[in-house]
């Protein structure tokens, strides 16, 4: 099985907008979010600080995430363009020329821009203000390699002035220290999202455990609220069991049940019937729930002894081929183990006896048939009474 990455990406925003994430940017291959003070508590693993702003009360500042579902196409997308020098530097010659579109000759005889004829006298290089590549040099480059060259090396006082940490003397005695990498909520992270990775199992997971247990009502529509009448719901109580049926195979099924608290009604395949419906956490206007009929523990009850009846009835056959061939496995450990066992020396025969064990142990656990059943989702479901 697998998950294509516009499948995951749903996933994804389906979990962001139930816990009310901030979308800052989107596209068909990622998307940009600052998440929310619930979803923080559950993805970044910071209990430390959130311990401390429920202590003191502070403002909770959250994380933010550029989640990238396919990499290849994020990365081909934002990767810098070629810069055009030659073709910015023409652009520039030809705007300081007036755009009069004539050949400018490169190495001018003299001049500079003190007479008006260099780039400076435009007020910048092509337009740009504040870019003054030919002051006290002319527009001549070759009488300006010398000025250049000479400002270079009366300008290493100015980059020691201006150079980081690494730079300075005392870098020169005691190593070069890396710079601390930069944290906190003002950082956008990127993470990937795939199917398969840690991300995505990590939402997977806190969306199962936020959204284990359920409490939602039909949404009535329009109409209703109009109505003099108030409308009549039938409490459900819906489980969706996962049953793993395992040996050295495994199997799991999904089976969504629901029963009415009113009549005990079981439903198979509950799930259909929810997915055309509209759900809200609140209760509706003009609507009004029926007293239930039989508890919860009831209908628990009833689920439990419906799913074990439908287990009941199914083909059992690979049970007994995975008996058989742990009866193979079994016979062949002990055909190895029958010599080891004969052994005159004690500690060599209580090693292998130890060894023999552990032996049938891993395999009868490799190939016990087992069926377990567990709730994975439930609730209470409020829908209208047809």
């Amino acid at each position: 099985m697998t998950m294509t990455p516009q499948q995951v990406q749903k996933h994804v925003m389906d979990y962001l907008d139930a816990t009310e994430c901030q979308i800052i940017e989107k596209s068909p291959v990622h998307v940009t979010v600052k998440l929310s003070p619930r979803a923080d508590q559950m993805l970044t693993d910071r209990p430390y600080y959130w311990s401390f702003v429920e202590r003191t009360g502070a403002e909770p500042q959250t994380l933010s995430f550029t989640f990238v579902f396919d990499p290849e196409k994020y990365d081909a997308a934002t990767a810098p363009a070629p810069r055009g020098g030659a073709g910015l530097s023409a652009a520039g010659v030809s705007s300081a020329s007036g755009g009069s579109g004539s050949p400018v000759n490169p190495l001018p005889s003299g001049g500079g821009a003190a007479a008006g004829q260099g780039p400076n006298a435009a007020g910048g290089f092509g337009g740009l203000p504040g870019v003054n590549p030919g002051a006290g040099a002319g527009n001549n480059p070759v009488a300006s390699a010398g000025g250049a060259a000479a400002a270079a090396s009366g300008g290493i006082g100015n980059a020691a002035a201006n150079a980081g940490p690494n730079d300075g003397i005392l870098a020169r005695y005691f190593g070069v220290a890396p710079l601390l990498p930069r944290l906190g909520p003002g950082l956008i992270r990127r993470e990937d999202i795939t199917y398969g990775s840690r991300r995505l199992r990590q939402i997977w997971s806190a969306a199962q455990t936020e959204g284990k247990c359920l409490y939602l009502f039909e949404a009535p529509g329009n109409l209703q609220r109009m109505t003099l009448l108030s409308a009549a719901y039938e409490p459900w109580l819906a489980v969706c069991f996962k049953v793993e049926l395992s040996c050295d195979l495994k199997r799991e099924e999904l089976h969504f049940v629901g029963v009415s608290l009113l009549t005990g009604e079981v439903k198979e395949n509950f799930g259909s019937l929810l997915e055309p419906l509209e759900l809200t956490p609140r209760l509706p206007e003009n609507v009004h729930i029926q007293p239930y009929e039989i508890s919860l523990a009831s209908g628990a009850g009833l689920l439990e002894r419906h799913i074990l009846s439908r287990l009941s009835g199914q083909d059992y056959s690979w049970a007994e081929a995975a008996r058989r061939r742990l009866q193979g496995e079994l016979d062949i450990i002990d055909a190895y183990y029958g010599e080891l066992l004969k052994e005159t020396d004690e500690d060599k025969r209580a090693a292998a006896e130890e060894q023999h064990a552990g032996r049938r142990k891993e395999t009868i656990w490799q190939y016990e048939p087992n069926i377990s059943v567990s709730p994975v989702i439930y609730g209470l479901f409020h829908l209208r009474k047809p």
